[in-house]
């Protein structure tokens, strides 16, 4: 954090008293995810009325361009990782996850949930308002932090939640300051999350399928 820079102090430490209060919060999957995305509107929107500028936080149009194309690469990247993970099956074993493939919400989840109430609202909060004010390295640790709760809902290791979602935070922020704009590490974020959700999908219903042929 930069010597001074009470804002990001308070930033940092409201973002993660969100992060432990959604979870709790009773309007369900919809309204926790429009609360989240709100929350990321008002943190841009309160850091630029700030002072910071529109080129720091990550939506200077000239570098809309930018952040397709590192974006869209990075997607790209992921989306073959995916795809070699399901089409491996020592790969492809460890995404069988019933509980999350068949979900009864699973499109509205990968439809609404995620580019709204997940990659909407923390790269808003992230990597706009966080990096803005504390830089990289920081919003990482915190957005590292912010998964605690989740992870123990979930029942997932919290070191191991907090370690893979704070470096994940370093990487979407690279694709943040590289391509001088917010869509980088949106495109990247979208891409890991949906792409995570349909990998488990297909792996399940795979080994669904696999399972029913070796029983005939």
């Amino acid at each position: 954090m930069t010597p001074g820079s009470w804002r990001g102090g308070v930033a940092s430490a409201a973002t993660l008293a969100l992060g432990a209060a959604l979870p709790a919060v009773r309007s369900g999957p919809r309204g926790r995810g429009l609360l989240a995305a709100a929350a990321g509107v008002s943190a841009v929107l309160a850091t630029r009325a700030s002072g910071v500028s529109v080129s720091a936080l990550g939506f200077d149009p000239a570098r809309t361009r930018d952040g397709v194309r590192w974006g869209g690469g990075a997607a790209t990247a992921v989306a073959a990782g995916y795809v070699v993970a399901v089409t491996v099956p020592g790969l492809r074993a460890h995404f069988v996850d019933e509980g999350r493939a068949y979900r009864p919400d699973f499109y509205e989840w990968i439809g609404l949930h995620i580019p709204v109430g997940t990659v909407v609202a923390e790269e808003l909060l992230f990597r706009s308002a966080l990096t803005a004010l504390v830089g990289p390295v920081p919003q990482a640790l915190v957005f590292g932090l912010w998964h605690i709760r989740p992870a123990r809902i979930e029942g997932d290791s919290v070191a191991g939640t907090v370690l893979v979602t704070a470096l994940s935070g370093l990487v979407f922020a690279w694709l943040r300051v590289r391509s001088g704009s917010i869509l980088a590490p949106a495109l990247a974020h979208l891409a890991v999350n949906v792409g995570g959700a349909v990998a488990v999908r297909i792996a399940t219903v795979r080994a669904a399928k696999g399972t029913h042929v070796r029983r005939d």
